[in-house]
């Protein structure tokens, strides 16, 4: 045994020396300029001086999950052409204006790109590369939390990403909380601020009644996502494993850099949250809070995105459910690496037996008269009637009738008659008839309420139910 091993030493040192010797050699080829004579010689000369070892054909690479993704060439080519030409390129300097023009030419290469990394459940290191610019959240910066990191990333991958989104939709869609409104289609912030004025003021009808509620904010949400956590979650909403394995390669090793300015800071490797700017970052957020839903009737847990609210309707002074449910939601928020923002998240309560609310409509008065100012000056160079027109419903009107089917009812005849007083100057200054705000009201009522009926999922569909004779709809009162 002490032979074979003293014999077995001095092969191996002999292989080890020719190998050094070879490495050598090519080295002093490589240095002399006579390596490259052709590319077998330069093959070789790579695999000596790397030690390369061919592998043996029974060697397997571990099974992954079969993909639950394939992805065509034309679903490629059409995410490509919807790209918008404007847009910034990502790190890797290509542009979307290239994507899109030359969507037929790419689409069969990266379809199998696509489709190789989801078969591999692996997202490839150059598409999680990114930049960090930091925008300004207010006109005076008094600190760093004063900024919104927003990451520049691959327009490739962003591409990519809408791919996902849309099989990742289909899939989670019906499972989600039907009180979360966000990046949902047929769901804005006004049926969410709509639901929970109806819980409000239908639980304060009953004498006796008071609500209070608590508007919830979490400090930087999206950077807080475990990969693993969120892993977890999807495989309980039922998404195919491959998919949950791909979502947690896209999360984590993500090189990113910050760049302000013409200072760019140096690389660093991060595998916690999702990457504001991501197409896929505010579906994988609902996802990840998707379990935080309130478990009492009495209260009601709604949410847009990252900003949550608590409505507790008190029914005979007993607060017990509402405080269980507060307390429940800060355990869930520390087991989730959550962290509330203190300085935005308050509390108030409505009672309508001590202090009646009074809370005045919002408008933008000052910022109307300046943009009729812009509308005067447009009118002095003679532009046509429909130009004026189109200024009028992009800068004006969008402003008037934000959130209008929130508060047009509950407006006073003195502020409706200021806000209509803007209407009819812009009508002078134009030479046309515009539709007056109670118009839109009613338009705008009108077709949310005809989307919402077509939805049997929006939670505001049982509020509409049909007379006895199939053609009205019933009341609130004959309810």
């Amino acid at each position: 045994m002490t032979r074979y091993r003293t014999a077995h030493f001095i092969c191996r040192a002999i292989s080890c020396s020719e190998r050094i010797a070879m490495q050598n050699q090519w080295r002093n080829r490589v240095a002399a300029g006579r390596a490259f004579t052709s590319m077998r010689a330069v093959w070789n000369g790579l695999k000596a001086i790397t030690n390369y070892k061919t592998p043996s054909p029974n060697t397997e690479r571990p099974p992954s999950p079969p993909p639950a993704l394939q992805i065509s060439e034309d679903e490629v080519c059409q995410v490509f052409r919807k790209n918008k030409r404007r847009k910034a390129p990502g790190p890797d300097g290509v542009t979307p204006a290239c994507l899109k023009t030359c969507a037929d030419q790419l689409a069969p290469i990266f379809s199998q790109i696509f489709n190789r990394s989801l078969e591999l459940c692996d997202v490839p290191s150059c598409f999680k590369h990114s930049t960090i610019i930091p925008l300004p959240k207010k006109p005076k910066m008094t600190g760093l939390n004063d900024y919104r990191p927003v990451a520049l990333t691959s327009v490739v991958m962003k591409s990519f990403e809408k791919l996902v989104l849309a099989y990742l939709k289909n899939i989670s869609g019906p499972l989600l909380d039907p009180l979360q409104f966000s990046y949902r289609a047929n769901r804005s912030v006004d049926d969410a601020v709509n639901m929970g004025l109806h819980f409000i003021l239908q639980h304060l009808d009953k004498i006796g009644n008071y609500v209070r509620i608590l508007f919830v904010d979490f400090s930087v949400a999206f950077n807080t996502i475990i990969p693993t956590l969120l892993q977890t979650k999807l495989n309980q909403l039922c998404v195919p494993s491959s998919i949950c394995q791909w979502i947690t390669s896209f999360l984590t090793d993500r090189q990113q850099v910050v760049r302000m300015g013409k200072f760019t800071s140096n690389s660093c490797t991060t595998s916690t949250g999702a990457p504001q700017g991501c197409v896929l970052s505010p579906l994988l957020f609902s996802l990840y809070t998707n379990d935080c839903t309130s478990k009492d009737p009495s209260v009601k847990l709604l949410t847009f995105a990252d900003d949550t609210t608590v409505i507790g309707l008190i029914k005979d002074g007993d607060e017990s459910a509402y405080r269980q449910e507060v307390k429940e939601l800060a355990v869930w928020c520390s087991h989730n690496n959550l962290e509330l923002n203190i300085l935005k998240t308050v509390e108030t309560t409505m009672d309508f037996r001590r202090n009646p609310p009074c809370s005045p409509p919002t408008y933008y008065h000052g910022q109307h008269c300046n943009r009729l100012y812009f509308l005067r000056q447009l009118r002095k160079f003679n532009l046509p009637r429909e130009l004026l027109k189109q200024f009028y419903s992009a800068i004006i009107e969008s402003i008037l009738c934000t959130s209008i089917t929130l508060w047009f009812s509950s407006a006073t005849k003195t502020d409706l008659t200021r806000l209509q007083r803007i209407v009819r100057t812009a009508e002078r200054i134009i030479g046309t008839t515009l539709p007056t705000l109670q118009d839109l009201y009613s338009f705008r009522v009108s077709k949310r309420a005809s989307k919402i009926i077509l939805d049997p999922s929006h939670p505001a569909h049982f509020l509409f139910k049909l007379l006895l004779f199939g053609r009205r709809y019933r009341t609130q009162s004959q309810a």
